[in-house]
């Protein structure tokens, strides 16, 4: 069978440049590698021709020779079909590299010297609404690990320093031989540190840091709202081999108040209404953050009647502007009734069914709505007998 052309196979055209092949290689080579394809014999067959057709232009002379004869030209050049040649082995060649860069290890590989950041902590405060709404400052302790102080983080026992792994010769990593291919693995003596600590600091067990809980003091600015983060810079987990701190964030989550519940910048509460108050008309107290104020009650109001207080809200941490206070009434039936409470009521609603509708419109309508319905059933049923 003839062979695929090489361009063709990489998915270039012929006139690609060297970084152009290289991406189209890395790209090739992880769609078909066999680990990410176990047991498929194609993608397998197409692995090793990707390799192949890489292996040949990547080289200038072998690329110029496959230019100018074809396949004629490079025959023996390649690894062969049945192996993967010479270039693999990460000597000089570069497919050793290409293939490094991708699989792990080589020149881009793991440095167990590398300064590493801290992990970001996350802190979750809860607050009351009127400690959101007006801010505060608070005192918040965490546990974080930081260097250990005995061995400065060493993880050597003071006095001794840590050596070098001789299972990875310092490199954190070991190549290990599977079938036709190499892979690279965190050294399993060291555990990718690249250093042996043959005396722990009795501190931290040869870890290099210790939990420890410190406090500090948290500003909560206005307005702040459930899911609101305070970034304090450095305050997170202490880095590896004097890398820096990682950052803190404290989150905000509102507790559940026992009058408002928030919506972003507006306010809303439930207020019980006494009927007479509905029917004829009033003035009922209202709580807000501020203090106590009056809200109107018009005659005839219905219970879950909404109104609105403008600029009786919050001040959102991100809005020049206040956001409004709802309040839904809540008409309370009355109880413990004294017999001459249940008698005026008794007279009051005679007085009532005397007018109809007149006084009860919503359950004047309501009736002829039911009435209207049952006459449509029964239609129905003797429509089917």
């Amino acid at each position: 069978m003839a062979k695929q052309d090489y361009y063709e196979t990489l998915g270039v055209s012929k006139n690609a440049s060297e970084s152009e092949l290289k991406k189209a290689f890395k790209r090739m080579a992880m769609k078909h590698h066999p680990d990410r394809n176990p047991g498929d014999a194609e993608a397998e067959a197409k692995f090793k021709n990707i390799k192949e057709a890489y292996e040949i232009l990547s080289e200038p002379q072998k690329r110029a020779a496959y230019d100018q004869f074809g396949h004629a030209g490079v025959d023996g050049s390649a690894g062969g079909r049945g192996g993967f040649g010479g270039g693999f082995g990460g000597g000089g060649g570069g497919f050793g590299d290409i293939f490094d860069e991708i699989f792990g290890g080589g020149r881009g590989g793991h440095n167990p010297n590398r300064a590493y950041r801290g992990n970001d902590l996350q802190y979750n405060l809860d607050l009351t609404l009127e400690q959101a709404v007006f801010g505060t400052t608070v005192d918040i302790r965490i546990p974080t690990m930081q260097n250990c102080k005995p061995c400065g983080g060493t993880g050597a026992k003071s006095g001794t320093t840590p050596q070098t792994c001789s299972t990875c010769h310092g490199q954190g990593q070991v190549r290990i031989q599977q079938g036709f291919f190499a892979v690279q693995q965190t050294c399993p003596s060291c555990h990718g540190s690249g250093k042996e600590i043959k005396d722990p600091c009795p501190s931290c067990h040869g870890q290099g840091r210790t939990e420890e809980h410190k406090t500090l003091e948290v500003k909560i600015p206005m307005g702040v709202d459930t899911g609101d983060r305070i970034r304090l810079s450095g305050e997170g987990e202490a880095g590896m081999n004097g890398g820096p701190s990682g950052d803190l964030y404290v989150q905000m989550e509102l507790k559940q108040h026992s009058i408002f519940r928030r919506d972003g910048s507006d306010l809303h509460c439930t207020i019980p209404v006494r009927f007479t108050t509905t029917a004829l008309g009033g003035e009922v107290e209202v709580p807000t953050l501020n203090g106590k104020v009056s809200l109107k009650i018009p005659a005839g109001s219905q219970s879950g009647k909404v109104f609105r207080m403008r600029g009786k809200g919050v001040k959102s941490v991100r809005d020049a502007f206040e956001g409004d206070l709802f309040c839904k009434i809540q008409v309370e039936t009355p109880v413990n009734l004294t017999k001459d409470q249940k008698r005026m009521l008794e007279e009051l609603e005679q007085s009532l069914s005397d007018g109809k509708e007149k006084h009860s419109p919503e359950m004047h309508g309501w009736g002829d709505k039911t009435k209207s319905f049952f006459d449509n059933v029964k239609g129905w049923f003797e429509g089917e007998k």
